[in-house]
């Protein structure tokens, strides 16, 4: 093939070099505008794990760029004058120029022609020039070769918050070092390297309106310097901080990062009568962060990939839609860590208030992709004692085994089972199912068993085999559970109430999730006249006589739950049910008080919330769940739910249980594991009121990582509670032998095994019956958490 690379970078050079030496027939050709020692970068830095895939792919390359790198395996956070220093990351620090320069000669050395100081006008001119059967768009964040085919591509460029600058410095920093300094206007922080025998790399960012308020935008580069190195002064140890590119004026070398997403890679053109495929590869197709550092790996790893490909004597089309399928997917990945990345440096501010300890933990977890097991993988030693510290100075525990006190009651760690629709009681009456259920969850482990949401009315339960709290019967029922739990375990538990709204009429789970019942439809509310969804009923739209008399039932329900002795109670204002229906703008159209303004469709949940607040003993805590994001385009998002947390801390809500979307039958959440937990991140540590996380949440790692970043405060969990009652008595026991000592009932922190080897053998007993109980029903247990 004739190959045709245009943009000299680490996509384009690694591309060509292993096309060459996979096929020296090819002709090769990189086209570069840029002199070959020109460069406006610092230093890069690749993990080990890259370095791996680069043995692999070209062994004399590699050892080259190994013999040119700077290695370290610390990291050291400077926060509010105090500092924190973990080990075992494993990053390698590069000139950006001398990596292009190694690539280069590698290029040469196996015949790749490389055309220096050619800026390419017209891409398609090129092709016919060097008689392209492929062209390589690896022409840089900036790509022109994007544009131009942008209608193919579908370029996604978000210009992220903050502005930052690239520097470099004469201090060799012996740890890869994040500093940290407030201003009268806010936080400014260093992302700092060594990349080799005496410069770093010195990355200056802080919040655009930070900026601003500095006077920033409107200082020309050595005055700007002259600030940050003000700034930073106590890390850099007298050395000054460096531009390289001072051809610039003014404030334009503080840029906001673009991110970049395309949603196809490969654009076809007509080129002298064949079909050429223009292939976008490195920074032209996707960016990832620098906070992550892998702008560089995802360039070397296309090139690897395509290559790999073409390896296999496909043909080229097949090639290329395996190349765009496969990496397509892994980007993403990277992107979506770099993004929780990139959020957290936007809003250091959210997280200032922790002590330097748990600020270090937020910022080592920050992309997600790093876990509590696996930070013990790197620095045991370190993680432990943030583990002892985290625990109050006691041995070091698993964060998700620490005990948590809200109001008057103290749960014994940090693990929930979430609220799960078992569609099996009988007129709203709990039956020997959910004793069998509910009381094995509660002898598994787990501080608190939530019920599932249940119904101060008739009409506002979802199905009719779902359970209500509304006469002697029902509370009957649930006191004989609630004691059942508290006689026989150490859980707490909660009941969440709910009403429907427009959701409710509608068959059990197993026959159709959300779907009318066939026949005995009931009447529905909702906060205006809009259904769930086409096949749904349409709601009528509450009155202020509706609205009272569903008040007073809910302020009735949960004195009869005071009665049965719950230790907890949740409003569901979540999901689409009828209060959820008036917060969010896609389903709240009144033109009264409670419609509009944000404030005004809270108005009546608060009510409600009040109502109960009014008969909810002081003492007990008393959540509410909400959907944090419907993840519509005329819905309620992540900033709106920051206020309506405010307003329901406001009104008495001691926590906030952040689940999103199921708005309307058009949503559409972006999954991933721990989808919601960011959310839960931003109401606890911007409002300042305690939260619950849930939402694929499924191991023990994931709730520790959550629990110790000071992401959420409890974390809610279904599927492995159905999957096994005692998820979090053998999580525990997985973690550590420290970890089984502390599983203790009904004393804390007991150190024998006498306790947890009686409460196996009593969830043994209870897993018997449940088996039972699923026997005579097959698929009876289904989860309302999405």
């Amino acid at each position: 093939m004739n190959i045709l690379c245009i943009g000299g970078g680490p996509a384009g050079l690694y591309f060509a070099l292993l096309m060459k030496q996979q096929n020296p027939a090819h002709r090769v050709t990189v086209v570069e505008r840029n002199r070959p020692f020109d460069t406006f970068g610092w230093g890069v830095v690749l993990s080990d794990q890259t370095l791996a895939n680069l043995q692999a792919a070209d062994a004399p390359t590699a050892a080259l760029i190994g013999d040119a790198f700077n290695h370290w395996d610390d990291i050291e956070v400077f926060f509010k004058g105090r500092s924190v220093r973990s080990t075992g990351h494993g990053f390698c620090g590069i000139g950006r120029k001398r990596l292009l320069n190694i690539l280069q000669d590698r290029c040469l050395a196996v015949g790749v022609e490389l055309v220096f100081e050619t800026d390419v006008a017209d891409d398609q001119a090129l092709a016919a020039q060097y008689n392209a059967d492929l062209v390589i768009a690896s022409d840089g964040l900036n790509s022109r070769i994007r544009t131009r085919y942008a209608a193919t591509y579908q370029p996604d460029i978000d210009l992220r918050q903050c502005r930052f600058v690239w520097l470099g410095t004469k201090k060799k920093f012996d740890a890869f070092t994040f500093a940290f300094e407030q201003t009268e206007h806010g936080w400014f922080q260093a992302h700092a390297y060594q990349f080799d025998a005496d410069t770093s790399t010195f990355i200056v960012e802080t919040p655009e309106a930070v900026w601003k308020a500095h006077g920033l935008d409107q200082m020309e580069q050595p005055e700007a310097i002259a600030f940050c190195e003000k700034l930073f002064a106590q890390y850099l140890d007298g050395n000054a901080l460096i531009s390289n590119a001072t051809h610039l004026r003014g404030s334009a070398n503080w840029i906001r990062f673009p991110r970049v997403i395309c949603n196809t890679w490969v654009h076809r053109e007509a080129i002298d009568s064949k079909q050429v495929p223009i292939v976008l590869m490195g920074d032209a197709a996707h960016t990832a962060h620098f906070s992550i550092g892998s702008g560089t790996k995802l360039a070397l790893e296309d090139a690897i990939d395509l290559a790999n490909e073409f390896a296999t004597g496909l043909p080229i089309d097949e090639v290329l839609q395996h190349y765009e399928a496969r990496r397509s997917v892994e980007v993403l990945k990277i992107q979506n860590a770099a993004r929780n990345s990139t959020e957290w440096f936007e809003n250091v501010a959210r997280y200032a208030g922790m002590p330097v300890e748990q600020f270090t933990y937020s910022l080592l977890t920050r992309s997600q992709r790093i876990s509590h097991e696996n930070l013990r993988l790197r620095d045991a030693a370190w993680l432990e004692g943030y583990e002892a510290w985290l625990a109050g100075g006691k041995a070091a525990i698993p964060p998700m085994l620490t005990p948590f006190t809200l109001k008057g009651l103290t749960l014994k760690n940090r693990i929930v089972v979430s609220p799960m629709a078992t569609y099996s009681a009988v007129e709203g009456v709990p039956q020997d199912f959910h004793l069998v259920h509910l009381g094995a969850r509660a002898l598994g482990g787990a501080a608190l068993v939530m019920v599932e949401m249940t119904s101060p009315t008739p009409e506002g339960r979802i199905t009719p085999a779902c359970p209500g709290l509304w006469n002697d019967a029902q509370q009957a029922a649930f006191a004989r559970v609630v004691n059942f739990v508290h006689g026989s375990s150490t859980a707490k538990i909660g009941l969440q109430l709910g009403h429907s709204g427009p959701k409710g009429s509608t068959r059990v789970g197993w026959e159709g999730t959300d779907e009318p019942l066939e026949a005995g439809n009931w009447p529905l509310l909702a906060a205006s006249p809009i259904a769930y969804g086409a096949q749904n009923q349409t709601p009528a739209a509450m009155t202020r006589a509706d609205m009272d008399r569903v008040t007073a039932a809910f302020a009735d329900s949960a004195r009869r739950a005071v009665a049965c002795g719950f230790d907890w109670l949740e409003l569901h204002c979540a999901h689409g049910y009828l209060l959820a229906s008036f917060l969010s703008p896609a389903t709240n159209q009144r033109t009264d008080a409670y419609g509009g303004s944000l404030e005004n469709r809270c108005r009546y949940p608060l009510e409600v919330l009040t109502a109960l607040r009014a008969v909810w003993p002081a003492d007990k805590p008393l959540s509410v769940r909400i959907s944090a994001h419907d993840w519509l385009p005329d819905g309620n998002t992540a900033d709106d739910a920051i206020a309506i947390a405010r307003l329901f801390k406001a009104a008495g809500a001691d926590l906030i249980d952040v689940s999103s979307g199921q708005t309307t039958r058009d949503s559409r959440p972006v999954y991933g594991r721990m989808y919601q937990t960011p959310f839960a991140d931003r109401i606890r540590n911007e409002v300042g009121i305690a939260t619950m996380a849930v939402g694929a949440i499924t191991e023990a790692d994931h709730a520790n990582s959550i629990i110790a970043a000071g992401r959420a405060d409890l974390c809610a969990i279904a599927r492995p509670h159905l999957a096994d009652p005692a998820w979090t008595l053998h999580a525990a026991a997985q973690l550590s032998p420290v970890a089984a000592a502390h599983t203790d009932w009904p004393v804390q922190y007991h150190s024998g095994r006498d306790q947890m080897l009686r409460e196996i053998s009593k969830q043994k007993q209870a897993q018997a019956l449940v088996n039972q109980a699923q026997a005579a029903t097959k698929n009876r247990a289904s989860e309302e958490e999405g």
